[in-house]
């Protein structure tokens, strides 16, 4: 081996320019490892490549470690290094499951590994874990083995303070998590604290084989059923920003509460365009405010202000970091964890009217079959003419001649013209939307309102009226714009991807289509278009909300990624977001990227792909006001490895948002639910698993359990095809989209379960015993013994019956899987 790795270590230049003592790189050192054939130690491995530096050994350990931490190499009892992919060894991140076992998901994607109640005793859900495959287990799942715990991925947990005898013990509030926590005896600097409450605690030991986890207490949060509670909850929980640091603030008290003249120079001045708001009537911020015209020569002129949230977050600063770190806002019902303090977010950045803003102007012209046809993309400063809600618009759009109709018409006449013009634009947007094939569902969200002491009254539907479709499609239309400019500027950004359905789902959303005598075209790869004509086919079916719930489950979830691999529920071929740059990190750092290309002139780099994309040159896609100065503060310094992990890390805090959320609704639902143990509702079975059905009530919008020992007595199978239980004996079946009638058993507020008894399906009636059908002489003496069991034909005994209630199958345990 040769001693002089400066040489042959590729990076060896990026490396010292970086660092002062540079070390060789990870390719280095994994190309060197390949060629040794064996684990290596550290010492080793430094007089092998000639390396005696004191400070340069310690670089050469530090890199070693960190390999190690993100799962390229490991470190053997010896203190050998050796490489993973040689051990057959898989890294992954660990997903717990609330009956005790777990799975793990490699990193390098493929199937999730299953690991036992006993593995995973020494291991918290999220931790970064090396496993061993081991063996297949009986329902043909990949079984592994916990060789070594990369990372730990839970510092504090949530949950309630219970007292065992002599002993405390935290009961995690993570359902993932089912180990108990053990307190330290030592209470000393610990805030006061009692049975039952909500605390938040650090662990000062994490679990292990031999190992219990023990942690102190930090944080009391209070009692369990505290106003507010479950939003605290979900909060320490998912592990969710919400604490401004001291350097956030130092930097946002010296942002003026009005937009400064100096801001404004250098921008379209766009204030006489009669821009308006549209939002919910509870909204307080306002991102974008939206115009339409029509164009004499036909089709329409559109533009898209978005607030400029890119002027005042710069690359670097700690807001920057800050929204980084947070990746988008987080809404609970009625409360926010804003992405970005509420000085811009409520402030500088909300699009109030008749007060000057900055904006990002995308301005689109569309033609009369609602083809988006151009684009142009300019800052601007805009005043917003009028504040908007869905509803107003709505009445003005779709009730004028009703005396609210009337009424806000004449309040809001000076804008009434545009709004039609808006009106007449979605109707050609939502032609060309079925003339590509866009999957088009209505779902039913739900929205709960509180008393003053924040007790639930009531859970009631959202109604999307047409003004939300109004600006859905405008919303649309400049993301496509968008994605289009970014696409062929070709420089590394995130794009908004969704992948087509796995074939195992197709297979599993056929199976079951079939037995409804439906089908979905399009083979193993179909095309939106396929859904959106099944989609069709339904509309008038009774069961259409079910069917379209199978549908969804079959598709993947939309991702960030700097490969555009396009959108297949919206059938765009690019698709990317530019409209929330105050709620989403993403769409921040996509206003950088077309700021950037505004600002090129200086960037040769920048400049030469604007060349090379737009033959035309650039002028047709951007615009500068006269005397425009290009800032070189604005210089795009993306890499694509950079847009990657930015796209994995908002990839997750969306989810951790989502999951977040669906938390909070499950604990306000169960709390409101705690009220009506016992009483009847009806339902419709929303999903059919081995275990039993999941039930939504109606009016309700409330999703419970009804077990399988829950339904009459009898022995049901679960038949996975036709999503359904079918009773052995009675042949009495529950399938998806059924009708039934439930009581309230009891409702499990830890573990966010309520269990419901089935009553009846409607109309099915009560099941009559042999007995009672023959004493209403429905049966005689013959059809009795056969439906006994016996053969009066032939002289056949009836078969005996054991006496009612003397062999029962023991209750199982109720979990829903995560």
């Amino acid at each position: 081996m040769t001693n002089d790795w400066l040489k042959r270590d590729p990076q060896a230049q990026a490396e010292a320019e970086k660092y002062g003592k540079p070390a060789p790189s990870r390719d280095f050192l994994l190309e060197f490892l390949q060629e040794w054939g064996a684990p290596i130690s550290h010492g080793r491995l430094c007089r092998e490549l000639g390396i005696d530096d004191e400070d340069c050994v310690e670089a050469v350990s530090r890199r070693l470690k960190a390999m190690c931490r993100d799962g390229q190499l490991m470190s053997n009892r010896r203190s050998e290094f050796g490489i993973i992919k040689k051990m057959d060894l898989i890294a992954g991140r660990v997903i717990g499951h609330r009956d005790g076992f777990g799975f793990v998901s490699p990193d390098a994607k493929g199937d999730d590994l299953f690991i036992s109640p006993r593995q995973m005793r020494q291991v918290f859900d999220g931790d970064r874990v090396l496993v061993q495959e081991v063996s297949i287990d009986y329902r043909g799942r990949r079984e592994g083995k916990i060789i070594e715990v990369l990372e730990r991925g839970t510092r504090t947990l949530v949950g309630r303070y219970k007292v065992q005898g002599d002993l405390g013990y935290l009961i995690p509030e993570n359902q993932r998590i089912t180990q108990q926590i053990m307190i330290a005896a030592d209470r000393t600097g610990s805030p006061p604290f009692r049975d039952g409450q909500l605390v938040v605690a650090e662990l000062l030991q994490q679990p292990g084989k031999h190992e219990i986890p023990e942690a102190r207490v930090v944080e009391v949060l209070g009692d369990h059923m505290a106003p507010g509670m479950e939003i605290k909850v979900a909060i320490h929980n998912y592990e969710i920003p919400d604490e401004w640091p001291d350097a956030v603030r130092q930097e946002v008290a010296s942002l003026s509460a009005e937009v400064e003249e100096s801001a404004k120079l250098n921008r379209v001045d766009l204030r006489h365009l009669p821009l308006v708001t549209i939002d919910g009537e509870d909204a307080k911020d306002f991102d974008d405010a939206v115009y339409a015209e029509r164009k004499r020569t036909g089709g329409w002129r559109l533009w898209v202000a978005i607030a400029d949230v890119s002027w005042y977050v710069r690359p670097g600063t700690e807001l920057d970091k800050e929204g980084i770190s947070r990746g988008n806002s987080v809404y609970f019902p009625e409360f926010v964890v804003p992405m970005l303090p509420e000085v811009l977010s409520n402030g500088l950045c909300s699009l109030n009217p008749h007060v000057d803003r900055l904006a990002m102007v995308c301005e689109m012209t569309i033609s009369a079959s609602g083809k988006l046809s151009g684009y142009q993309f300019y800052e601007a400063v805009i005043q917003s003419h009028a504040r908007l809600t869905y509803n107003k618009v709505s009445t003005m759009l779709t009730e004028p001649k009703s005396a609210q109709g009337k009424q806000l018409r004449g309040e809001y006449a000076a804008v009434v013209p545009h709004l039609e013009d808006l009106y007449s634009l979605y109707f050609g947007l939502r032609k060309a939307r079925d003339v590509r094939g866009a999957i088009d569902f209505e779902t039913t969200e739900t929205r709960i309102l509180f008393s003053a002491a924040r007790k639930i009254e009531e859970i009631v539907p959202v109604v999307r009226n047409d003004a939300h479709k109004v600006i859905e499609e405008c919303m649309l239309c400049a993301n496509v714009a968008t994605a289009r400019f970014l696409a062929k500027l070709k420089v590394p950004a995130l794009y908004r991807i969704h992948e087509g359905p796995k074939e195992q789902k197709l297979v599993s959303l056929r199976a079951y289509l079939g037995e409804l005598g439906l089908s979905l075209g399009g083979g193993d790869k179909p095309e939106p278009s396929e859904y959106q004509k099944l989609a069709a086919q339904i509309e008038k079916r009774p069961d259409r909300l079910v069917v379209q719930t199978m549908m969804l489950r079959s598709m993947r979830q939309a991702v960030y990624s700097p490969e555009n691999l396009g959108h297949f529920g919206l059938a765009y071929a690019a698709y990317t977001h530019f409209t929330s740059p105050i709620r989403r990190y993403p769409d921040l750092l996509v206003h950088r990227a077309i700021r950037a290309a505004i600002h090129a002139e200086g960037d040769r780099s920048l400049m030469d792909r604007l060349k090379s994309a737009f033959s035309s040159g650039s002028s047709k896609t951007m615009r500068r006001p006269d005397g425009f100065k290009s800032n070189p503060q604005f210089r795009y310094r993306y890499t694509e490895e950079q847009m990657v992990q930015l796209g994995e890390h908002c990839s997750m805090t969306e989810r951790r948002a989502d999951d977040a959320t669906r938390d909070v609704m499950s604990w306000l639902k169960c709390e409101y639910m705690l009220d009506q143990v016992g009483e009847e509702h009806e339902g419709v079975i929303t999903a059919v698993t081995g275990f039993g059905c999941f039930v939504e009530l109606k009016q309700v919008y409330v999703e419970g359990l009804v077990h399988i020992t829950a339904l009459p007595s009898d022995y049901y199978h679960f038949d996975a095809a036709k999503q359904r239980l079918v009773g052995e004996r009675m042949r009495k079946t529950y399938k998806l989209g059924d009708a039934v009638r439930v009581k309230v058993l009891r409702v499990d507020l830890d573990e966010r379960k309520i269990d419901f008894e089935l009553l009846d399906k409607p109309g099915s009636g009560k099941t009559k015993s042999t007995r009672e059908r023959l004493a209403e002489g429905k049966l005689d003496d013959r059809s009795s013994a056969k439906s006994e069991g016996g053969n009066a034909g032939n002289g056949a005994k009836p078969a005996g019956k054991k006496p009612a209630g003397k062999s029962r199958r023991p209750r199982s345990r109720n979990r829903r899987p995560s």
